[in-house]
């Protein structure tokens, strides 16, 4: 017999609009404590029903296993399309799986490789020149290192600081009205009103335009840079045609936003937990010395092994994309619920990695949970770069570059924090607010 998630009153969530707005995580904590399961529901007004789960072997279904029954909500595609074009995140279907298959080869571990020594080389310029010896806000550190590792992936030396800066910021911008936009819906006439859509709009016709000139200037360089972008324009649909300059936009952007912002939140927060964990960062600090760092090769990151198990650890308790929403494309059953068509389901990877069913000691940071003896039996449950056939594309690209920049810095710096607590913003993705760090040059350096 199926059954229903325990449902909540849709003027309810209204009453508490605003406060959602700001951070919808206390919202939805409350909600699971109160229906005491791992699903709850909304039934807004001349609309199908919205189910919010932390319910791993739900979400594998959706995600996984059905994924061919559910697809990407408006929210995802249409929404976020519009200012940061129809690209790998944004798009669905067969148009989706084109791109992906045109663009994977991309992200192969071969690939990945030959673009190892310039993440390296960027990382270890910008590393050098960290300001010390005072605590200072680490989000924008890692903003900034992040965005350079991107834009130097990217574009190599194609584009000049300024260029990237000028990008930087209008990505940014963009994503705190995308984000405004999404989850104040009542409020759209208002921003229209207020000419804030107008001005993303022109800021969008901006980016896209920066991003034009540097393949304009690309194509017509003889140079070879060996960099994502020479990838992207020389990879072939089954037909032997190429993308166009608005296609190569739209993947391009959507690597700034994701490959960026996501990278810079997980390694803030891995960096905070650290300095408050010394007996981990000694450890982290151990491995860093004997890593070798001429000539990298994916093959070298067999020796920061508990390096990566503290990202992980540290990408449990703060997922950069923190949920991810489908719609049933048709009446179905799902675990214990029977979904009619057009129900969007929110999967919360936050709450599920806090999940008290699949973690001891949930809101503890412990990296030994993911040690080759440990982490087949949570790997069910973890899903930092989500699942299925839209696992993050970048996943290892991502995952490499964060391995580098802790072993860059600890080898570096002794790193000290003032806080024992951190601050969550929950926007597109998850984003550390408040945390400060101190970087001392140790005495060996």
């Amino acid at each position: 017999m199926y059954k229903y998630p325990y449902k909540v009153s849709f003027i309810r969530f209204l009453k508490r609009s605003s406060e959602i707005a700001k951070n919808p995580i206390p919202f939805h904590k409350s909600l699971f404590l109160e229906s005491d399961s791992n699903s709850f529901s909304i039934k807004p007004f001349f609309a199908k029903p919205i189910i919010l789960t932390k319910d791993a072997m739900m979400a594998r279904e959706i995600l996984q296993k059905k994924h061919k029954s559910f697809e990407k909500s408006k929210l995802q595609t249409h929404k976020l399309s519009k200012y940061v074009g129809y690209g790998l995140l944004t798009s669905t279907g067969s148009y989706w799986l084109q791109q992906r298959r045109l663009i994977q080869p991309a992200f192969h571990k071969e690939k990945v490789n030959s673009l190892l020594q310039i993440i390296s080389e960027t990382i270890q310029k910008e590393v050098a020149i960290f300001k010390r010896d005072e605590f200072l806000p680490l989000y924008p550190i890692m903003n900034a290192l992040a965005f350079e590792v991107i834009a130097k992936s990217l574009f190599n030396y194609s584009a000049s600081k300024e260029i990237l800066e000028r990008l930087q910021f209008i990505i940014e911008k963009l994503q705190r009205f995308i984000v405004k936009d999404i989850r104040q819906p009542h409020k759209r006439l208002w921003y229209h009103l207020k000419g804030e859509v107008r001005e993303s709009l022109n800021l969008v016709k901006e980016s896209r335009s920066i991003i034009n000139a540097i393949i304009e200037e690309r194509r017509k360089s003889k140079d070879f840079h060996d960099d994502l972008l020479d990838m992207l324009l020389h990879s072939e649909y089954e037909d032997g045609s190429k993308m166009t300059n608005n296609q190569l936009i739209d993947e391009i952007l959507i690597l700034f936003v994701a490959g960026h912002e996501t990278t810079a939140n997980a390694l803030t927060f891995t960096l905070f937990l650290l300095a408050n964990h010394p007996k981990v960062l000694s450890k982290v600090k151990q491995e860093a010395i004997n890593f070798e760092t001429e000539n990298v090769s994916f093959q070298s990151f067999s020796t920061l092994q508990y390096t990566k198990q503290c990202i992980e650890e540290s990408m449990r308790l703060y997922p950069p994309a923190w949920i991810t929403d489908r719609v049933a494309l048709e009446d179905q059953a799902i675990g214990d619920f029977y979904l009619k068509k057009g129900t969007m389901i929110g999967v919360s990877i936050y709450e599920m990695h806090r999940n008290t069913e699949y973690w001891t000691q949930a809101e503890s940071f412990n990296p030994d949970r993911f040690s080759e003896l440990n982490k087949k039996a949570t790997s069910q449950y973890y899903m930092p770069f989500g699942a299925g056939p839209r696992l993050c594309i970048g996943n290892n690209f991502a995952m490499y570059e964060m391995m580098l920049v802790l072993q860059a810095i600890v080898l570096k710096y002794s790193i000290e924090t003032n806080s024992d607590s951190i601050d969550i913003n929950p926007l597109i993705t998850l984003k550390p607010v408040g945390a400060e760090l101190k970087f001392s040059k140790l005495q060996c350096d």
